[in-house]
């Protein structure tokens, strides 16, 4: 069994190959060969301040013959005034984080590699969004408008530039430093015309596309800022009220499967959550798991899949403005950029073995 590194996934996979693996992840669970449930949370209070999160996610193929658990455990707080609220998380101290993806050869059962997932989130992030660019955004795409300059921003701008050639970033970010320093690095890496502004209003200005890629919990796309013809995507922070409704066309990348033993449990929401305690004070200081992101009772809402098999489009018109979301299927991304890694990492030689004992045993469960 391998162990793999952060390091090794950085050497092994390029931004282009995990959009092709998520593509591929989707043709399977619209085929009915891949299989995944949405995420599900154990959420328990720690004080009136903290609460402790452990995340699951999961999906296979059979196409493949890949099962994959993603799995993560932080401590998250919430700090800041309305409108400026984030959310922190840390696993041990400030700084650390603890999220690990656990890959299985389903055709032997085997454990076959142990991967930490922060690199593997961000491409993995940035590639869905670059789908629903692809199919969402106009062709003529070139101005992306950024709200936050962490890493997934940075791996928005790889991503994005992947599926539109990209000539233009405003960003925008609560730390001056922050995004000054983003915009200088996207500058001198792929020789775009980078700007840091200082409102969150001057992101939407003039901009073909807007991503929501922040900590923030609350309103960031705004609609009243949005002109004809955007494309958005958000996978941090949330459209507000007005761009909700101003969207034409809703793009979802997927459904998480429906368990044949319940049917009932059928969700489209992007993850399930079980609280502890659930009157313990810190619940109504905490924002992260409340609300669901749902479109409009008339919104146009478009499938992946319908949009791949030729019966519907994400876009019809230069005018329209279109947004996309992943939709709940986290569990089938892992698996295939997992198994992507794995695959590489194995043929060159890379990575920590360990004995694949250690997680066997002669005991039948």
């Amino acid at each position: 069994m391998l162990v793999l590194g952060n390091d090794v996934t950085a050497a092994v996979l390029t931004m282009t190959d995990v959009v092709h693996a998520l593509e591929e992840a989707y043709h399977d669970l619209a085929a009915g060969t891949g299989v995944c449930r949405p995420r599900i949370d154990l959420a328990l209070p720690l004080d009136d301040e903290r609460v402790y999160r452990w995340g699951t996610m999961e999906g296979g193929s059979a196409r493949t013959g890949y099962v994959a658990l993603r799995m993560k455990s932080d401590v998250l707080t919430e700090a800041g005034p309305p409108g400026r609220r984030t959310q922190e998380k840390h696993c041990v101290r400030p700084g650390l984080f603890c999220g690990l993806v656990l890959l299985l050869d389903a055709r032997t059962g085997e454990p076959v590699a142990l991967l930490n997932d922060g690199l593997l989130q961000h491409l993995r992030v940035g590639a869905d969004s670059a789908i629903g660019v692809r199919h969402g955004a106009r062709d003529d795409a070139r101005v992306l408008g950024l709200l936050g300059s962490g890493g997934m921003a940075r791996s928005h701008v790889e991503a994005l530039r992947t599926v539109r050639p990209l000539e233009r970033v405003q960003v925008y970010s609560p730390t001056r430093a922050h995004r000054d320093r983003f915009a200088a690095e996207m500058r001198e890496r792929y020789g775009l015309d980078a700007v840091a502004v200082d409102e969150p209003e001057r992101v939407h200005q003039g901009a073909d596309i807007v991503a929501g890629c922040t900590d923030a919990v609350g309103d960031v796309v705004l609609g009243r800022h949005l002109r004809p013809g955007t494309h958005v995507t958000c996978i941090g922070g949330s459209p507000d009220a007005r761009a909700r409704q101003r969207f034409d066309v809703w793009l979802r990348l997927g459904n998480a499967s429906v368990p044949s033993s319940a049917p009932g449990w059928e969700t489209e929401d992007e993850y399930v959550t079980y609280r502890a305690d659930p009157g313990a004070a810190v619940w109504r200081r905490h924002r992260h798991d409340r609300g669901v992101r749902r479109p409009p009772a008339d919104a146009r809402v478009v499938h992946l899949d319908a949009v791949l098999a030729g019966r519907a489009r994400a876009r019809e018109s230069d005018e329209q403005v279109t947004f996309s979301e992943r939709g709940n299927i986290q569990g089938a991304q892992f698996h295939a950029v997992a198994a992507l890694v794995y695959e590489r990492a194995r043929e060159r030689g890379m990575g920590h073995e360990i004995p694949r004992e250690w997680l066997l045993q002669d005991i039948r469960d």
